[in-house]
């Protein structure tokens, strides 16, 4: 069913659920995928994940019916380890993992479980559409005329939109806008949550019409991502942001997808693509950054073991420690400082110190 037919079916985002105080962002949720996996990148049984979260004293519906990827494994309903999750698991709370799952709320798909109707499997097409339509589409961005006043009769003055009342889900609606910084979205610039963003949407998309069957080769990951809703409810459009996704894609399918969190498929993809390099397992599992020279915003954390497929896919790869304080002024100083040599080495006389070069490529 196409997602503007299909009906919005509000759920449980309805009920009263405490989110702690609005300087914790979504600390909850970052707990809950935590416990909830218990601190490891495999998919786990729903029932087990939910055993773990109510005993823990957190929320449990929310994160698995709105946030969470559901998909059945040998008949047992399970939740994904995706992107989602790799960023929960693998880095402090910070307001990036709030971004990037306000982004997995808006984009609305957590596949299907037993027991779950149709509208389940998007059920956030309520903030899907209004995100599309007023917030980027009529609004520009311009996060500040957001309010549960504009949210309750934008929903209420839709036919799809299946419930008695709106005011409950436009107040919780408008509150994790809020908390979870929704406003940061209105960046042109690539930043770290929107590339991790773009990866959780692949995740996902692919995750969904394997559902139905459907198997997505990798040449058709940038058209099922541009057939997505990602680029208007990712933020506001750009054409850095453009490029970036051609060279993110890449990436994505150079490091196999969702299998990039499978040390072993890793290595037998890495022996397959490089035969030439021998793959060895890490004693260090923190997770390492794969930049493209084009542009170091282009930042996008990965596995370990996924470095060799990195450098394959074209992108720089920087370590644990430098990824936790990467500097990208320095980053590119150091970039622009090796062209140089080269240009030196090849006995072409540059004409612009690092220095100019740096003031012509700084932000403004």
């Amino acid at each position: 069913m196409a997602a503007g037919e299909q009906d919005w079916k509000p759920g449980s985002f309805t009920k009263n659920f405490s989110w702690g105080p609005p300087a914790n962002g979504l600390l909850e949720l970052y707990e809950s995928i935590r416990i909830g996996f218990d601190g490891k990148m495999e998919d786990v049984p729903r029932e087990v994940f939910r055993q773990r979260v109510s005993q823990s004293g957190h929320s449990e519906y929310i994160p698995i019916n709105f946030f969470l990827f559901n998909k059945s494994k040998n008949g047992v309903d399970h939740l994904i380890a995706d992107d989602l999750v790799f960023q929960a698991l693998t880095a402090a709370h910070t307001a990036n993992f709030d971004r990037l799952a306000l982004f997995a709320l808006n984009f609305s798909y957590v596949g299907r479980w037993t027991g779950a109707d149709a509208a389940q499997r998007r059920p956030a097409l309520w903030a899907n559409n209004y995100v599309s339509e007023k917030v980027a589409g009529e609004y520009g961005w311009s996060t500040k005329r957001i309010s549960a006043n504009d949210i309750q009769r934008f929903v209420e003055g839709n036919s799809r939109y299946k419930a008695k009342s709106a005011r409950k889900l436009s107040t919780n609606l408008k509150y994790i806008y809020d908390i979870g910084h929704l406003s940061d979205f209105s960046s042109k610039r690539v930043e770290r949550w929107w590339v991790d963003a773009l990866f959780l949407a692949l995740d996902r998309l692919i995750e969904d019409r394997e559902l139905d069957g459907e198997h997505v080769p990798s040449e058709r990951y940038g058209s099922l991502l541009t057939g997505s809703s990602f680029a208007q409810v990712a933020g506001a459009r750009s054409l850095e942001k453009d490029l970036a996704t051609k060279h993110l894609v890449t990436l994505y399918a150079a490091c196999g997808g969702r299998e990039r969190f499978s040390d072993e498929h890793v290595r037998e993809r890495t022996e397959l693509k490089i035969p030439d390099v021998q793959w060895f397992a890490a004693n260090d599992n923190r997770p390492q950054g794969a930049v493209h020279p084009s542009n170091p915003r282009i930042l996008k954390t990965i596995p370990r073991a996924c470095a060799m497929l990195a450098k394959y896919a074209g992108f720089d790869v920087i370590d644990a420690d430098e990824l936790e304080a990467f500097d990208l002024q320095g980053f590119i100083r150091a970039h622009t400082q090796r062209a140089l040599t080269r240009l030196k080495d090849a006995n072409v006389t540059p004409t612009m110190s690092v220095e100019e070069l740096m003031r012509l490529t700084r932000d403004k």
